[in-house]
């Protein structure tokens, strides 16, 4: 296929767990793509390397100029997960995604992806969920078509339970009865895909297998060949030992409040078949 007659699609977040595995799953479907990123070598060459890196940072405007030229689609997984010195969640996840929008909808670019959380009116009120909506609310309103792709959470963000047990013990949040679905990069990645021709704005996803946080504690510990020891914290130790972090470190705080309240409930969404936690879990510990 001629470059010319390719789908132009720019990534946003694309050395993230989530974004990579976007941009591999662009390339697999034949569109060209183009990523930021603030630096030029993150991607090695091979045949699902981007098509271009546009070397800027998103919380400087200034670096963006004609980043969405030429662009048909923009999908968005940037973010702060983790701690990120002099910069915060309304800096890039509202902030950063608003000037993307801006200089989006200057180009006429036909449609916005961008991933947030599922059931999201349980952790609004911490920034590293209401910055994102925040976002997402101004999204919707922008006249832009868009889609907002809600997962229950990755697989990525499961290895902690592996690296506990790795390590003899895991420490669950209350009871560890409550339930989860995560979902593989990979497998999420083609639903992002496929997002760009469906007319839905809403897309919840989550992954093939409905566990309880004692579960995947026991998968975990059966990775790495070790007798479970689970230790269980009650919920109000939990709140008390995260508050006391609110003074010294609001990104940490936030970040381990969203945590602590998404294992009191259960956050289940519809069904994605793809790789199992128990799979993942497995391939990784070869690592350890």
């Amino acid at each position: 296929m001629k470059e010319v007659d390719m789908k132009r699609v720019l990534v946003v977040g694309a050395t993230g767990y989530l974004g990579r595995h976007v941009v591999v799953e662009l390339k697999r479907r034949g569109y060209w793509v183009r990523v930021l990123s603030r630096r030029s070598d993150a991607f090695a060459s091979n045949e699902f390397a981007p098509d271009e890196v546009y070397v800027g940072e998103i919380t400087q405007p200034e670096t963006l100029t004609g980043l969405t030229d030429n662009i048909e689609y923009i999908f968005s997984s940037v973010g702060i997960t983790r701690q990120r010195d002099k910069v915060g969640f309304w800096d890039v996840d509202y902030r950063g995604n608003q000037a993307i929008l801006n200089l989006a909808l200057a180009a006429g670019v036909s449609k916005y992806v961008i991933i947030s959380v599922m059931r999201p009116e349980l952790v609004r009120h911490l920034d590293i969920v209401g910055a994102r909506e925040a976002f997402v609310d101004e999204l919707s309103k922008s006249g832009m078509d868009y889609a907002v792709v809600r997962a229950t959470g990755f697989y990525s963000d499961m290895m902690e339970f592996l690296n506990m047990a790795n390590s003899g013990r895991i420490y669950l949040f209350g009871s560890g009865e409550n339930r989860m679905n995560p979902i593989d990069g990979s497998d999420a990645a083609r639903i992002c895909a496929d997002a760009f021709d469906q007319k839905e704005h809403e897309i919840e996803i989550g992954g093939p297998d409905v566990l309880s946080y004692n579960e995947v504690a026991k998968l975990a510990f059966s990775a790495v060949n070790k007798s479970p020891k689970i230790t269980y914290l009650p919920g109000w130790l939990v709140s008390t030992l995260i508050a006391m972090l609110y003074p010294f470190n609001h990104k940490l705080y936030t970040t381990l409040s969203f945590f602590a309240t998404a294992g009191r409930e259960d956050i289940v969404a519809p069904i994605v078949q793809g790789r199992s936690l128990a799979d993942a879990y497995r391939n990784a510990a070869k690592a350890l």
